[in-house]
């Protein structure tokens, strides 16, 4: 029998969250039902209110970024069960496509319908229903639920001594500024590194920028409260604007500029993969993790990129591994090598989605988080 759950839906795009009732399917081979702990307030998910992101499928349940723990296992499902703690990745990992097989296990296959909300063998398959009418799951997981069922592919065990609240943000924000940084953007010791945009995914780019040891990390928000935050978590330098940055970037590298740019902002504007290539030295990297209009392009240099053989590097969960990643990080917070507690500014219910987001859009905090009873 199905289990009823209170949601936070969108019913259709540009629009705004609504909590509602939704009945939610028992876990089949190869599932799991989690009740949740916590759940991330991720910018991508206010991108379905805003209309930047255009899912397949609505109403459409939020929420990316979350914990909890098991409540039921489905049949010849091994590796998990009953009270298993857990995290969600938004990418799956099936371990088994061609992605996964040459090591790009962000890029599995089972991504393929992940802005469907479906199944990810069937498009025509939910695990989630309002009063009979198919509700799409946000990548295939929705953790905007008191309870949600998903494949085991986005699902990652970790230590029952590890808080919840501050695991479910391994989910996105961590690992895709962290590896950013470090992964995509090959940050090394002694580099400049420039990162743009300083909400839920340019704090933890800081961190990962700091941890690999560059000697500076220059931070750009135009916010007082993110520039504060932003040295609190190891950046050097920070400053309002990208023109303010490049120039002190090129005052402490004889004029070349930084080695890594990492473009974290919460929308990504044409003109910002341009700023963030004349930012850098010949040879430099920038990394593109902000999204923005789907429908958007970016017009950028040809000249620099050739002649100057700079890089212009995208990045989903940072280029991270989940399963493999995930663990890694949750080691490191365990070792007090990376700040986890530090990054929730707020708290709110599962009523106040929408009041959250509005919060995220004065700059109120970095990372909201709902906590569930």
């Amino acid at each position: 029998m199905p289990t009823t759950t209170r949601a936070s839906i969108i019913r259709q795009s540009p629009g705004e969250y609504e909590t509602v009732t939704l009945e939610l399917d028992d876990p089949r081979k190869g599932e799991v039902q989690v009740k949740m702990a916590a759940s991330g307030l991720c910018h991508s998910d206010d991108h379905l209110q805003t209309g930047d992101l255009q899912v397949m499928t609505y109403p459409f349940c939020g929420g990316h970024e979350g914990s909890g723990v098991i409540t039921k296992v489905g049949p010849d499902t091994p590796g998990f069960e009953e009270g298993d703690h857990v995290v969600f990745s938004f990418v799956p990992s099936c371990g088994q496509c061609s992605a996964c097989r040459r090591g790009d296990f962000n890029l599995c296959d089972k991504g393929a319908l992940l802005l469907v909300g479906s199944r990810s063998d069937d498009a025509e398959d939910f695990r989630m229903k309002l009063d009979g009418q198919n509700v799409g799951q946000m990548c295939g997981i929705s953790t905007f639920s008191e309870y949600t069922t998903a494949d085991v592919a986005s699902v990652i065990k970790i230590d029952k001594d590890i808080p919840l609240k501050s695991a479910a943000l391994v989910g996105c924000g961590v690992p895709t500024g962290f590896g950013t940084a470090v992964k995509a953007g090959g940050v090394k010791p002694g580099d400049v590194v420039i990162v743009m945009g300083i909400g839920g995914i340019g704090i933890n780019a800081v961190q990962g920028a700091a941890h690999a040891g560059a000697t500076n990390v220059i931070a750009v928000d135009p916010i007082p409260f993110k520039r504060e935050m932003a040295q609190e978590f190891g950046a050097t330098d920070v400053f309002e604007n990208m023109e303010q940055a490049t120039e002190f970037a090129q005052s402490i590298t004889e004029g070349q500029g930084a080695d890594v740019a990492l473009i974290t902002v919460g929308v990504l504007k044409p003109e910002h993969p341009a700023q963030g290539l004349a930012s850098i030295r010949k040879g430099g990297t920038v990394v593109v993790t902000g999204l923005g209009n789907m429908a958007e392009t970016t017009p950028i240099s040809a000249f620099d990129l050739t002649l100057l053989q700079k890089r212009l590097q995208g990045a989903i969960i940072g280029a991270q591994s989940p399963h493999s990643d995930i663990p890694k990080l949750l080691r490191m917070y365990q070792a007090g090598q990376l700040k986890l507690d530090e990054l929730i500014t707020k708290e709110y219910t599962l009523d106040q989605v929408t009041e959250a987001y509005r919060d995220m859009h004065e700059g109120k905090n970095i990372r909201g988080v709902i906590v569930f009873d």
